[in-house]
């Protein structure tokens, strides 16, 4: 067994390390291997395994492997990345809207990720759906949502039906309706096509309503691209930032709302038989407005 370190520690001090570990005799026990490698209670490591950390490298593939009794091969490479803190998130509870067989819909909640990392993938929305849906099957992300932003996900059960959403929306083909609370007096409507991560970016916002106690609009945001941050690139530009966003929005912001940014509607034709397929989120799961907390007497 021959074992490569690398490991770091924050401000904080807490734990975050890697190992990299060449199997030289089979049959070995994973959880042995990597309690001695590490340090680390047996208890520990499954957990660890449990919550998407332990890699395996077979030849050219590499995995990651949950079974605390899988079974290792000479040859093989272990790998943990530990990171104490990621470990320790607890997941936020996604809602199933819609059950169809091959796909699903469901909201993603705020702090919710559509995609793991070599340090875990517990708190994804994919691993929800295959740990929570039944009868169980696999999940497979077909699009993106920020981690800050909430509303509806297409998850794929079959890799065919992951590749078809996959290239529908690639080609732009589903409609997708965002709401987004912003700070200020939004105009009817205004299309903005600043380039985002200088790729052509194009976003039509009109306003739904406004409220001139908190000085905030209601706005419904259709976008033809799909940039990463896109939207809140573009109202923060624009002069109209999201409420609640830490990342592109207005500093002295005291409001402590989470990103009023949701997915309220998708709409595409259905893999099997084409036929048009639309999915709304229900009015309770979409931003707060006006924010009660926030409103001025009348």
């Amino acid at each position: 067994m021959r074992i490569e370190d690398s490991q770091a520690f924050g401000e904080s001090k807490r734990v975050k390390f890697e190992r990299h570990i060449e199997i030289d005799c089979p049959n070995q026990s994973t959880v042995d291997l990597l309690s001695a490698a590490t340090r680390l209670p047996k208890a520990a490591i499954k957990q660890a395994m449990t919550k998407g950390a332990v890699w395996l490298s077979r030849g050219s593939a590499t995995q990651r492997i949950r079974r605390a009794d899988k079974a290792l091969r000479a040859g093989d490479q272990l790998h943990i990345y530990y990171d104490e803190q990621v470990l320790q998130q607890q997941p936020a509870e996604a809602i199933l809207i819609a059950d169809e067989g091959d796909y699903s819909i469901w909201h993603k909640p705020y702090g919710m990720l559509s995609q793991g990392s070599k340090w875990g993938d517990h708190c994804t929305i994919n691993r929800w759906v295959e740990k929570g849906l039944q009868p169980q099957r696999p999940a497979f992300v077909t699009h993106r949502l920020d981690r800050a932003a909430t509303g509806l996900m297409v998850i794929a059960h079959r890799k065919k039906v992951a590749a078809y959403f996959a290239e529908q929306f690639r080609l732009r083909k589903v409609g997708k309706n965002y709401q987004a609370v912003v700070h200020g007096r939004f105009p009817d409507a205004k299309t903005i096509d600043t380039p985002v991560g200088q790729k052509p970016a194009l976003s039509h916002a009109s306003r739904i309503s406004y409220d001139a106690g908190t000085d905030e609009s209601l706005l419904e945001v259709v976008i033809e691209t799909g940039r990463k941050h896109q939207i809140r690139r573009h109202l923060a530009e624009a002069g109209f930032p999201v409420v609640g966003d830490r990342l592109f929005g207005i500093t002295a912001d005291q409001t402590g709302r989470d990103l009023c940014l949701s997915s309220c509607h998708l709409s595409f034709l259905a893999p099997h038989d084409g036929m048009r397929k639309t999915y709304t989120l229900p009015q309770e799961l979409r931003p707060l407005f006006p924010c009660p907390a926030h409103t001025a007497p009348s």
